[in-house]
């Protein structure tokens, strides 16, 4: 079946998220390496990237933490300037050949508007606080389905993690698409787990033309 669309994730797959983590550190004073070695940690248990917060200070309310940081000017999760060098060439280059292109994400809702102003043409760009359903959901992505009218196979996600990602598209029909970056790529394939994707990538500089094998 022809792709007609392609929906990214975001979080290290187009966002490169060392500075928003490092942020983190700072902010509730603990060393970045230290964050990161927790995270890692989590990542390689398979948890949610919320304990690391849960480790590092229990009882925490990250709620709270998020407002109280809004209200001190601090940079949101996601900026423009996390774009990974590739993003945005990536996105402009499957705009011009006709695809559709979506972005939908395990992310707050100012994430949404964010992404929506990065100058591509976006038919979804969409968070899973907005919808109200999270990746690994199957509702996740049925919603993404649904939103483009098209059918399951004629979409391909884009994705850097297995469980999140690749494997939740892959179960929907969708093309899932391996983004190998980041420390959940890394760490989850480092066991030498099967990958089951329709296609695997080091960078979105090589999707435009590993679309066009794909028919």
């Amino acid at each position: 079946m022809t792709i007609r669309a392609v929906v990214f994730d975001v979080g290290e797959t187009l966002v490169d998220e060392t500075d928003a983590w490092g942020d983190w550190a700072d902010w509730l004073g603990i060393p970045r390496l230290t964050l990161f070695g927790v995270l890692g940690a989590v990542i390689a248990r398979s948890g949610d990237h919320r304990e690391v917060f849960e480790i590092l200070r229990p009882g925490l309310d990250i709620g709270a933490e998020i407002r109280a940081r809004q209200a001190a000017g601090r940079r949101p999760m996601v900026m423009v300037d996390d774009l990974y060098p590739d993003a945005l060439d990536c996105l402009r280059r499957l705009a011009a050949a006709g695809y559709r292109l979506g972005i939908a994400g395990n992310q707050p809702t100012s994430t949404e508007a964010v992404l929506g102003a990065i100058g591509v043409p976006l038919e979804i760009a969409a968070s899973s606080e907005g919808w109200g359903v999270h990746k690994p959901d199957p509702a996740f992505f049925e919603r993404i389905v649904a939103e483009l009218h098209l059918a399951a196979g004629e979409v391909a996600y884009v994705g850097d993690r297995l469980d999140n990602d690749v494997g939740p598209a892959a179960r929907a029909g969708m093309a899932a698409i391996f983004v190998r970056r980041g420390p959940w790529a890394f760490i989850q394939t480092s066991d030498g787990r099967e990958v089951a994707a329709t296609a695997t990538i080091d960078s979105l500089a090589e999707l435009p033309a590993v679309l066009d094998r794909l028919g």
